[in-house]
C-alpha cells in the first residue's frame, strides 16, 4: 500500500495587530526564596504582569548558589536566579519589623496577585496570611506554594521538589530500572518549575473569580500534589487496586515498539508506537523484515515472551550505525521516535531553535545571552522575558516613593534596616 503523506502547514497563522500581554494591568507582590515560587512570579513577569519581590535585607538566599557558565566574563553572573527572577523589581524589607510589614500590606492594596511560599506560622507573624491581606484588598488573589498542602498531619511541612515532588509522590520509585534499582536523581528545579505552572494556573482562575465577583480568592498547590497529577495516568488505576506499579527493565517491556535503545555511537533513542501498525514499521525501519516471519516475533505475545531476546537483537543491529544516521532512516521510514539529547545539545537543536526556546536577552554588564522561555506562546501578544533578574534592593527606594515616602522617611527606614 502506497503511504498518504499530509501536507500540514508549518506554522500556525493568525492575523490581527498585536495587542497588549495579557498581564499588563496586574500588580502581583510577591514573598518567597529559592525556586518553585518564584518560577510562577517569573511567568507572570513574562506574560505582562508587574512583579514586585520582596527580598530580605540580605537577598534572596537563593542569590548566587546556582551553577556558574563555564565561560569567560560570564561565570559571575547568576543565571539560575535569573531564570526564576527576570522581569522583577526588587525590595528588600525585614519583615519581621511591624513598619515593613504596614509597608507591604499598602503595596496589596494597589496589587491584584500576592504570592508566596511562607509557611503559616510566617504568614501570621508577618501579618500576611489570606484573612489579613485580604482586609487590605478584599478582591486580591492570595497565592501559596507549600510542599505538602495546607491541611493534614504533614500541613505546612517544609519540603524541596526532591523530597516532595519526586519522593514522597512515588515518581522516584516508579522511575528505577526494576524493583531494586538505584533511585535516581532529578535534575534542579524540575518538581518546583511544574508546581509554578500550576500555580499560575491557579492564579488565574482566582483572577477570573475576582473579575466576576468583586470578591479575593485563596489558591495554593504544593510540590506533592502535583507530582502526583504529572502521573496521573498511573494513579487513576493505582488509586483504585493499590497495587505496586512494576518497573521494568528494558528486556521486560511490553511492547519493543515502546522501548529505548543505544546507537553504536553510545547515543540513546526512543521509540513510542502501537503494535498493529508500528511492528511492520519497526522491522523495515532497522532492515530487518525478516523478523515479521520469525516464528518468535509473529504475534504480541510472541514478541513479549521473547522480549529477553529481541532487546539484544535490536540493539546489535542500532549497534552499526550512530543515532543521527539512525534517525534519518527512522523518519524515511515513519518510526515515531525521538533522540536522547544531552542537556548540552538541546539549545543547538533545531527544532528549540525554531520556536524560540532559548531567547535572547540583554543584560547591560554581561552583553546577550540566552534564557528559556516559558512554555506558552501568543501569536499577537508580546508574552516573554522583558529584562534580567534585578540586584538585591534595585527598586526599593522608587517603589516606596511611589507609595507616597518622602526621602527623609526612606533615610530613616534605611538607618533603622528596616529597608535595604
Amino acid at each position: 500500500m502506497q503511504q498518504v503523506v499530509l501536507a500540514l502547514p508549518t506554522k500556525l497563522t493568525v492575523s490581527g495587530d498585536i495587542v497588549p500581554a495579557p498581564l499588563e494591568d496586574i500588580t502581583v507582590i510577591e514573598i518567597d526564596n529559592w525556586m518553585a515560587a518564584p518560577s510562577a512570579g517569573a511567568i507572570l513577569a513574562d506574560m505582562g504582569a508587574r512583579v514586585i519581590k520582596i527580598e530580605p535585607l540580605r537577598g534572596d538566599p537563593m542569590r548566587n548558589n546556582g551553577r556558574p557558565a563555564k565561560v569567560d566574563g560570564l561565570s559571575d553572573y547568576d543565571f539560575q536566579f535569573d531564570v526564576d527572577n527576570r522581569g522583577k523589581e526588587s525590595v528588600c524589607m525585614d519583615l519581621t519589623n511591624p513598619e515593613a510589614q504596614k509597608l507591604v500590606l499598602k503595596l496589596c492594596e494597589k496589587a491584584e496577585i500576592f504570592l508566596c511560599n511562607l509557611l503559616l506560622e510566617r504568614q501570621q507573624k508577618y501579618q500576611l496570611d489570606p484573612a489579613t491581606v485580604m482586609k487590605s484588598n478584599p478582591s486580591i488573589v492570595h497565592a501559596t506554594l507549600t510542599g505538602y498542602g495546607t491541611s493534614g498531619p504533614d500541613a505546612w511541612r517544609p519540603g524541596y521538589d526532591v523530597t516532595a515532588f519526586f519522593g514522597r509522590s512515588g515518581l522516584y520509585d516508579a522511575m528505577r530500572e526494576g524493583d531494586t534499582g538505584t533511585v535516581p536523581m532529578a535534575r534542579p528545579a524540575q518538581g518546583d518549575h511544574t508546581a509554578g505552572l500550576a500555580l499560575v494556573g491557579a492564579i488565574l482562575g482566582g483572577l477570573r473569580v475576582a473579575e466576576k465577583t468583586g470578591t479575593g480568592q485563596a489558591v495554593e498547590t504544593s510540590l506533592f500534589e502535583t507530582a502526583v497529577w504529572t502521573q496521573a495516568s498511573d494513579y487513576c488505576t493505582t488509586a483504585v487496586d493499590e497495587a505496586p506499579v512494576r518497573k521494568r527493565a528494558r528486556d521486560q517491556m511490553l511492547l519493543p515498539t515502546a522501548n529505548r535503545y543505544p546507537c553504536g555511537d553510545g547515543k540513546w533513542i526512543v521509540f513510542n508506537m502501537p503494535e498493529a501498525s508500528g511492528w511492520p514499521k519497526f522491522c523495515h525501519g532497522l532492515g530487518k523484515p525478516e523478523w515479521l516471519e520469525d516464528e518468535r516475533f509473529v504475534d504480541p505475545k510472541g514478541r513479549y515472551r521473547h522480549m529477553h531476546v529481541l532487546v539484544p537483537e535490536i540493539d546489535e543491529v542500532l549497534s552499526t550505525k550512530g543515532r543521527d544516521e539512525w534517525g534519518k532512516i527512522f523518519d524515511e521510514t515513519g518510526l515515531i521516535w525521538g533522540p536522547v539529547l544531552g542537556l548540552h545539545e538541546v539549545p543547538s537543536d533545531q527544532q528549540a531553535q525554531s520556536i524560540n526556546l532559548f531567547p535572547l536577552m540583554h543584560n547591560d554588564e554581561i552583553g546577550e545571552y540566552r534564557s528559556v522561555s516559558i512554555p506558552m506562546r501568543f501569536h499577537n501578544a508580546e508574552v516573554g522575558p522583558k529584562r534580567s533578574a534585578p540586584a538585591t534592593g534595585e527598586h526599593t527606594r522608587a517603589t516606596l516613593e511611589e507609595l507616597g515616602l518622602t526621602n527623609n522617611e526612606i533615610e530613616s527606614m534605611l538607618a533603622n534596616q528596616v529597608i535595604a
